[in-house]
């Protein structure tokens, strides 16, 4: 971007963060749910937002004290014996917001961030955001986390903040919990792990949620965009000690959840077990893409997310087109051989698959005519 305004010279030159949105057929770009809320949540959904609204000339509750005691029970889901109090939730307007809030509390201007990219790309933008000075660790080239090598680079650099993905985005990749301790024992700062993808993991793969008692410098966040489908909603959450999300407090906005916002957040959460079905369809779904993808010849990456990085492509770009100008909508995510498709339902499936196969028959077809 280019401007006569007198931006932050640290600005200057820089694009806005963003996935193409186009009106296609099929779009499989964003991680997005693709089944929408059910006729019964719909119907509660009215309900609460018609009776929020005889209290819209009153500012929200700032503190969103009963969506977060709904969040807390919800999360006790993925622990066992383990109880959350709403004094360890904090909630704002999607994860973004919750990850500006973290830096803005314990990084910023002289402070540093570590993460691993390829990452969650909003990792590294919102630190720039917050002149926090970025740090790349070192990811493998399988795109996991070699426990030495994060540990030496975690302990060389000290950062203020240390960004875990788990799992990850856009590869799909889990984390051991042996190590996000390793990495909380061996900094000294705040370690945020990024959990927005949690609940589309596979059986077996623990959250770190269960790391939490006794480490009050450990953050897990969450969202209620992907397995809620609530993407639109707008809501993002996390855990950790009290103390911490007191922090939080010094720099969030006065009544930065609305009304209308809580009250369909709790609505959401109390139709959890209908919602978190979606998950188990999509679950299988993602399996499916990554059996067919490996079949049509392409090397792919175990995934514990709703989306699967696939690669051995010639030039990512090329197939990317390809498949959109057979209507279908992907990510490409900058890394060069490599595409991320996000599981969609079995039909958005079946044409992704199909337009892919053709694509790749003619990416071929042209080699050997070269």
């Amino acid at each position: 971007m280019d401007t006569f305004l007198p931006l932050r010279d640290d600005l200057r030159g820089r694009s806005a963060y963003g996935a193409p949105q186009l009106d296609v057929p099929v779009r499989l770009n964003t991680n997005e749910n693709p089944y929408g809320p059910s006729p019964a949540l719909a119907a509660d959904l009215a309900a609460a937002v018609l009776d929020a609204a005889g209290e819209l000339n009153r500012y929200p509750d700032r503190d969103a004290t009963a969506l977060r005691a709904d969040l807390a029970a919800y999360l006790e889901h993925d622990l066992t014996g383990q109880q959350l109090t709403a004094q360890q939730i904090w909630a704002a307007n999607g994860s973004n917001e919750i990850l500006q809030q973290l830096l803005m509390a314990f990084a910023g201007a002289g402070r540093t961030a570590m993460g691993f990219e390829p990452s969650y790309t909003m990792h590294r933008l919102i630190a720039l955001a917050t002149q926090t000075a970025w740090i790349d660790g070192y990811r493998e080239d399988d795109f996991s986390l070699d426990h030495d090598r994060v540990l030496a680079d975690v302990t060389a650099a000290q950062p203020d903040v240390v960004f875990l993905t788990s799992p990850n985005n856009p590869t799909g990749t889990s984390l051991e919990l042996s190590v996000i301790e390793a990495v909380y024992d061996a900094a000294t700062g705040i370690v945020v792990v990024d959990e927005a993808y949690a609940e589309f993991a596979r059986d077996g793969v623990p959250s770190a949620l269960t790391l939490l008692p006794g480490r009050p410098r450990l953050v897990v966040t969450r969202t209620m965009s992907k397995a809620f489908s609530m993407a639109g909603l707008r809501v993002g959450y996390l855990a950790a000690d009290p103390e911490l999300v007191e922090c939080l407090l010094l720099v969030r906005l006065p009544y930065h959840l609305s009304e209308l916002t809580q009250a369909a957040a709790r609505v959401a959460i109390r139709h959890a077990p209908d919602l978190l079905r979606t998950v188990g369809k999509l679950r299988e779904e993602r399996d499916r893409l990554v059996r067919e993808l490996t079949a049509l010849g392409c090397t792919v990456v175990p995934s514990d997310a709703n989306f699967v990085l696939f690669g051995g492509l010639g030039d990512q770009t090329v197939t990317w087109q390809g498949l959109l100008d057979r209507g279908v909508l992907i990510r490409d995510v900058g890394l060069p051989g490599w595409l991320r498709v996000t599981a969609g339902t079995p039909e958005e499936n079946d044409a992704f698959l199909a337009a892919l196969a053709a694509v790749l028959k003619e990416e071929l077809l042209k080699e050997s005519q070269a």
